[in-house]
C-alpha cells in the first residue's frame, strides 16, 4: 500500500447507510390481464409484464424521503466510496448524530404505516374496483411488510491486512485514487443544480443562493487531503465570499462572479486545472530568518551576472495582489481556459469574456513583477465562515441537495 493511500485511510471513516423500503409491488401475471378476443401476449423472453401496485405509493413517500436525506447528509461532507460514504474522521460524530435522528423518524413513520396498512390496502381496492381480485390475492401480511421496512447505519474504518496479495493492494490503491475524481464530480452536480435553478437569467438573487456555494466550499475544504489541487479552489471561493455584502439582495458584478465561480465548479476538469494553475503560480514564502541568512551570504559572495541560459530557465515571480486592493474580480481563474473553449449559450459567452479579461489583467501584473517587492504584495486568502445569511426576505426555495 502506498503512503498516500495509508494517509487517506487514516483520515476517513466509511459510513454505510442501510435503508430497506417496502415496494408494495408484485409481478403482474398473465391471468391478471383480461385480453380481447384474438389478442396475444408477447413471450417472456421478448417482454415482461411489469408489476402491479398493492397500495397508494404516496403512503411510502416518507421512507424514500428519509433515505434521500440520509444520503445528502453524508454527501455534505463526504464522497461515495465502496457502496457507502468516505467521511473525514473529524466529521463522523456530527454525521452519526443526524443519522440517529433519521433512524428515529423512520421508526415513527414505520409504526404509523403499519397501523394503517390494512386501511391503505382497502382504500386502494375501493379506488380500483374492477381489479380488486388481482390486488387482494397479492396483498402481503402486516408481519411481512414490517420486516421490509428498516433503517440502520454503520461506521467503520478501512484497512488492509499485511498478508494481502499485491494485486488486492493495487485494487484498493486504485479505489482510493479515484476518490478525488468522485468528489469533483459530486461538486459539479451540485454546481450545475445551482446554476440551473437559481442563477441563470437572474438579475438578482436572495442570499439563499449562497448556501450551496458554502456547502461546496466546506465539502472541498474537509476533503482537501484527497487532492493537492483542492486548497487553491477553496481559497478562490473564500475570496469571493469575503466580498459579498452582508445584507440585501445580491446583484451586479458580484452576482456575475458567483455565476462564473459556479460555472467553474460545474466542470470537474476545469476545476482541477484551475487548482493546478494556482499552485504553479504561487509565490514562494521566505521566512524572516531565511532573509537574514541570504543577506549575510550576499555580502560574502559577489553578485552573479545573469546569463541568457539562467534567464531562460528561471521562473518569473508572480506577485499576488492584496484582496482589499483588488475588488475587480481580477485573480480568480488563472489558467483554467488554456484550451479552446466554445461557449454553448449567451451566458457562457459572457462568463468566458469575464474570465479572459481577468487573465489579461494578470499578465499585466506579472510584467510589473520585477519592480515590486513580493513580500510587500503577497497576502493570505481571506477565510470566511458562514455568517448570518438569513433575512426576512429570503425565499423559501429549498434545494434537492
Amino acid at each position: 500500500m502506498s503512503h498516500e493511500t495509508q494517509v487517506i485511510l487514516d483520515r476517513v471513516v466509511l459510513i454505510k447507510v442501510d435503508a430497506n423500503i417496502y415496494g408494495a409491488r408484485k409481478k403482474l401475471k398473465k391471468e391478471d390481464l383480461v385480453l380481447a378476443d384474438g389478442s396475444k401476449l408477447p413471450p417472456e423472453d421478448l417482454a415482461s409484464l411489469g408489476s402491479k401496485r398493492l397500495l397508494d405509493p404516496d403512503k411510502l413517500t416518507v421512507f424514500n424521503r428519509l433515505k434521500k436525506e440520509a444520503e445528502r447528509i453524508c454527501l455534505r461532507v463526504g464522497t461515495r466510496f465502496l457502496g457507502g460514504f468516505a467521511v473525514p474522521v473529524e466529521s463522523a460524530a456530527g454525521i452519526t448524530a443526524e443519522l440517529e435522528r433519521i433512524a428515529l423518524d423512520f421508526a415513527a413513520a414505520k409504526t404509523e404505516f403499519i397501523a394503517g396498512y390494512d386501511a391503505a390496502v382497502n382504500d386502494w381496492v375501493v379506488r380500483h374496483p374492477e381489479f380488486a381480485g388481482i390486488i387482494e390475492q397479492a396483498v402481503d401480511s402486516v408481519e411481512f411488510v414490517s420486516t421490509r421496512l428498516s433503517f440502520d447505519f454503520l461506521v467503520v474504518s478501512v484497512s488492509l491486512p499485511d498478508s494481502l496479495q499485491p494485486a488486492d493492494v493495487a485494487r484498493l490503491d486504485s479505489k482510493i485514487g479515484s476518490l478525488s475524481e468522485q468528489m469533483f464530480y459530486e461538486i459539479s452536480v451540485e454546481a450545475n443544480q445551482l446554476i440551473e435553478q437559481s442563477l441563470l437569467g437572474k438579475e438578482q438573487v436572495t442570499r439563499n443562493a449562497l448556501r450551496p456555494i458554502r456547502r461546496m466550499r466546506d465539502k472541498l475544504d474537509g476533503l482537501g487531503f484527497l487532492d493537492h489541487r483542492v486548497a487553491p479552489v477553496v481559497s478562490t471561493i473564500d475570496d469571493l465570499l469575503a466580498r459579498i455584502p452582508n445584507k440585501g439582495a445580491i446583484e451586479g458584478s458580484i452576482l456575475q462572479e458567483i455565476l462564473a465561480t459556479a460555472m467553474l465548479l460545474s466542470d470537474p476538469d476545469k476545476t482541477r486545472r484551475h487548482g493546478e494553475g494556482l499552485l504553479v503560480n504561487q509565490t514562494p514564502v521566505v521566512e524572516e530568518t531565511d532573509v537574514d541568512e541570504i543577506a549575510e551570504h550576499a555580502e560574502l559572495e559577489p553578485p552573479m551576472v545573469p546569463t541568457a541560459a539562467t534567464i531562460a530557465t528561471e521562473p518569473t515571480p508572480v506577485i499576488a495582489e492584496n484582496v482589499s486592493d483588488s475588488p475587480d474580480f481580477t485573480d480568480l481563474f488563472d489558467g483554467i481556459f488554456d484550451d479552446e473553449f466554445e461557449p454553448e449559450s449567451a451566458s457562457e459567452d459572457w462568463a468566458l469574456e469575464v474570465l479572459l479579461d481577468k487573465n489579461q489583467t494578470k499578465l499585466v501584473t506579472e510584467s510589473n513583477a520585477d519592480e515590486s517587492n513580493p513580500s510587500e504584495h503577497s497576502a493570505e486568502p481571506a477565510m470566511v465562515t458562514a455568517g448570518d445569511d438569513e433575512e426576512a426576505d429570503d425565499s423559501d426555495q429549498d434545494y434537492w441537495f
